[in-house]
């Protein structure tokens, strides 16, 4: 018998970001993320889902940025097979660090930091539609992110994102017995309060089988997709505009 899928808040939402919990629990993802092995798993899902670059800069657009090192670690691993990418991070919260866009520039990304709260650019991304065609990236990127959300929200945010783009992954936690028993030996690492609890929650927030794909075929428009469980605790899904 699977997880039931179950969306709480998570308590670094309604913290700002000087709070030292949050604060701390920013420094906690970043070693979830080694130990998950999140890097690998996106650079290996950008490779199969852009593997050749357009002529010009590639446009990218990460949703729920957070402090923005997860990507920043991927542009580094990608090397000069990524080497003129143009990169905004959007955030609600303004977390990127100057050194951190100092890296970027090193790597030859250049970033453009928007602070932004996700329900505003879903609903900006409407009204352009009725308007005129919204803003169009090459390539969204979410990182546990879609697990915040539910119901109307989560497939209008899809919507969002397929008139937005012609290509998307999100790398989001996978639901399963496994990930759960592993979200609760979190502290092993040396995770804080708040992050040992929202280990959990997202845990039982995340997804299998083909969730996402279910709720992307109702976008509407012609797709190739993938979905699939990345290592034990990490599950994917691309998108390829036809």
């Amino acid at each position: 018998m699977s997880l039931p899928r179950k969306v709480s808040a998570e308590t670094p939402d309604h913290l700002k970001e000087v709070d030292p919990r949050a604060m701390r629990s920013r420094r906690d993802l970043q070693r979830v993320h080694r130990v998950m092995g999140t890097r690998s798993i996106v650079c290996n899902a950008l490779k199969q889902l852009v593997p050749h670059l357009p002529s010009s800069r590639l446009r990218v657009l990460e949703l729920g940025a957070g402090d923005g090192t997860l990507m920043l670690s991927v542009a580094r691993a990608l090397g000069p097979a990524w080497p003129e990418v143009d990169l905004t991070l959007l955030d609600r919260q303004q977390l990127v660090a100057s050194k951190t866009v100092e890296a970027y520039e090193k790597a030859n990304w250049k970033v453009d930091i928007k602070v932004e709260d996700v329900t505003d650019w879903v609903e900006n991304s409407d009204c352009a539609r009725h308007d005129q065609d919204p803003e169009r990236w090459d390539l969204i990127v979410v990182n546990l992110f879609l697990h915040h959300f539910e119901g109307v929200f989560l497939l209008n945010l899809l919507n969002a994102i397929a008139r937005s783009c012609s290509r998307f992954l999100a790398c989001e936690p996978h639901r399963s017995y496994i990930a759960l028993a592993g979200s609760h030996l979190i502290g092993a690492i040396g995770a804080n309060a708040v992050t040992r609890e929202d280990a959990v929650l997202s845990v039982h927030a995340g997804f299998r089988d083909a969730e996402i794909t279910k709720l992307w075929v109702q976008t509407g428009h012609r797709w190739s997709m993938s979905e699939y469980s990345a290592g034990f605790f990490s599950h994917c899904f691309s998108a390829h505009r036809l």
